[in-house]
């Protein structure tokens, strides 16, 4: 489970993906199948959460990372480039973005 702190000296990577509700299930089925097979399983892989909003036409992606190097050895590794290509076509965009924590309150 995420544990957001500022003191928490991690890579916080938070990925907004759109897609259409006729879609949503499909794709929130293939992240956890990825996390769950593959991302979790990763070096400096600390934890993850998934959402979905109402409408069914955005998933958010919560990720810890130890280090932004691990986050990205992980995108490289051969089984995720085949499996982002898959989630690609299951979504009309997703952005990565890498933050780090200013404030909790």
């Amino acid at each position: 489970m995420p544990t957001i702190s500022k003191d928490n000296a991690c890579q916080t990577v938070i990925t907004t993906f759109e897609t259409t509700p006729g879609s949503a299930h499909d794709l929130m089925e293939a992240l956890q199948s990825a996390y769950a097979e593959v991302i979790s399983k990763q070096p400096g892989f600390i934890s993850a959460a998934l959402h979905i909003n109402d409408a069914q036409t955005r998933i958010a992606n919560y990720s810890q990372w130890t280090k932004r190097e691990d986050y990205q050895a992980m995108l490289r590794t051969d089984e995720m480039r085949k499996r982002n290509r898959v989630i690609n076509g299951m979504c009309k965009t997703f952005e990565p973005v890498m933050y780090e924590v200013e404030g909790v309150y």
